[in-house]
């Protein structure tokens, strides 16, 4: 099994921010189906990732990222709302406490950490949001304060998870938290990317990434363990 990378605390103090800004490059803690490499090469590149219903224009950077990590965010993965790419559930992750749908603890979500420039970070925001790249986020108050909102929408809330070798860890959710909205079952197609993400970043087996997703709100009581393993196990 990989060793995950564990996040060092940011200070939020304001001496600290004007230390390490103007930022150039953050980790991209990707939680959804970004993790798996193929699907990121879509927001990075353009195109449409294999099961999708969409094509992504692309980054301005089209590059690769610099460096990969595996990292565990705390947190919780859910699904929720409908997907315009791949139909059912869209997983989001709750930072706060929170409990899985069968009442038991849950602190960590693994994730996959891509060192990306701030615009390359920016456009897969913005495609996250069916909106064309062009444009560097502000990420001041999210350095400063941990967390920021910078519009309504489902990914359009940033949360700083902590640093990564002096590299801030930086991801996209939803502004509410996942006790209040109603679950939604995650699609086969969205299940196998983000379960062949964590075998490859973690090194999980496909049995412990198929108990793991199974026990998501949103994927609790829909998908089996042993139906995850069979996607996660099937020829492409």
């Amino acid at each position: 099994m990989i060793r995950p990378r564990r996040l060092e605390a940011l200070d939020h103090s304001p001496e600290a921010v004007r230390r390490r800004t103007p930022v150039h490059r953050v980790w991209y803690a990707a939680y959804g189906s970004n993790m798996h490499r193929e699907r990121l090469t879509a927001y990075l590149a353009g195109g449409r990732p294999p099961g999708g219903l969409r094509a992504c224009p692309g980054c301005r950077d089209p590059r690769g990222p610099l460096r990969t990590a595996p990292v565990l965010l705390p947190g919780l993965l859910y699904f929720a709302t409908e997907s315009q790419v791949w139909t059912g559930g869209r997983a989001f992750y709750d930072p706060g406490p929170a409990r899985t749908a069968d009442d038991a603890p849950r602190t960590e979500l693994p994730s996959q950490g891509y060192l990306l420039t701030v615009g390359q970070f920016s456009d897969i925001v913005a495609q996250e949001m069916y909106r064309e790249p062009g444009e560097d986020l502000d990420l001041t108050q999210a350095l400063t304060h941990g967390r920021a909102q910078i519009g309504p929408g489902r990914y359009e809330t940033l949360v700083c998870a902590g640093a990564l070798d002096g590299y801030p860890v930086l991801t996209c959710t939803a502004p509410w938290r996942s006790d209040d909205i109603a679950v939604n079952a995650p699609s086969a197609a969205y299940l196998r990317h983000i379960g062949a993400g964590i075998v490859a970043a973690h090194g999980w087996s496909v049995h412990r990434t198929a108990r793991y997703l199974a026990g998501c709100p949103g994927a609790a009581g829909h998908w089996r363990a042993g139906e995850i393993e069979s996607l996660l196990t099937a020829a492409p």
